[in-house]
């Protein structure tokens, strides 16, 4: 197994794939298992990037990472990861929910060796009572296919989906639900005491192709607290989805390859000069 040993833990971190190095950081709770699950998919035909997926720790199979205690650790420990991994190099980032915030702190200290970066329902606030978020909805089901499940799992797939049906409870079963099944608990409590980094994301603008993906029905992070940094990405495509929770790749999985397969062809022609 692959590991980086770092100040703050072993990172854990799977490679598929040579050339542009993509930096994954899945959400809080899962394992890269989420991150790899969605974006595979979309490099079956396209070649020339190097895939980094990454285990944050106490999540994964992460280990030896007892001394961290807050958000501001744990973006150290992803810079140092990608500072080891890819010394003074340009690359890609994509960003999930808690992944998407710490994206942000990422570029605030890297910004100008990012090509481009994507958010997938990023989370914006930390404070959850701070959030704009709609009301819970069941936007489709499949009551003859929940009737096979076990109720514990239809409690669990009602409360994070909005599509219920058999694809969408295989994919949230073997991409979301079989990390959260083994995140550290009582760790992943204590980061949430200190949740938001210690200083203020700063208003810096990023000029480089960057992609949003958001969830009409998305519960957990919502879809308007996105809008306060729109103005900071000149180049982003925004997108609202309907029929998307907060696991808009799964439950909107053909426009989202489609929307991150354009984003990479900007970001490919953005950076031509670099790509040759």
């Amino acid at each position: 197994m692959p590991f980086c040993k770092g100040t703050h833990a072993n990172i854990y971190y799977e490679v598929i794939g040579e050339g542009i190095p993509i930096i994954m950081l899945h959400g809080f709770s899962p394992d890269h298992r989420l991150m790899k699950g969605c974006m595979e998919p979309i490099f079956k035909e396209r070649d020339g990037w190097s895939r980094i997926y990454m285990d944050l720790p106490g999540m994964g199979k992460t280990k030896n990472y007892e001394n961290i205690s807050n958000s501001d650790d744990m973006l150290e420990t992803v810079l140092a990861f990608i500072n080891t991994l890819l010394p003074n190099q340009p690359y890609v980032i994509v960003g999930e929910s808690y992944g998407g915030y710490l994206t942000r702190g990422v570029m605030q200290n890297q910004r100008d060796r990012i090509l481009g970066a994507a958010f997938i329902c990023p989370m914006i606030v930390p404070e959850k009572q701070e959030r704009t978020v709609p009301a819970h909805s069941i936007i489709a089901a499949d009551q003859q296919f929940l009737a096979t499940l076990t109720k514990q799992e239809v409690d669990d797939f009602s409360s994070n989906q909005v599509v219920l049906d058999e694809y969408n409870w295989q994919r949230y079963s073997n991409e979301v639900l079989a990390g959260c099944q083994i995140a550290d608990v009582h760790f992943l409590e204590k980061i949430q005491q200190s949740y938001g980094f210690s200083f203020h994301l700063e208003n810096i603008m990023f000029h480089q192709p960057s992609l949003f993906l958001l969830g009409k029905q998305d519960v957990v992070v919502g879809y308007k607290d996105a809008f306060d940094v729109l103005d900071l990405f000149p180049r982003a495509t925004f997108s609202i989805l309907d029929r998307a929770g907060h696991n808009l790749q799964i439950e909107q999985s053909n426009i989202f390859l489609t929307l991150m397969s354009e984003w990479l062809d900007r970001v490919n022609e953005s950076n031509r000069s670099f790509f040759l």
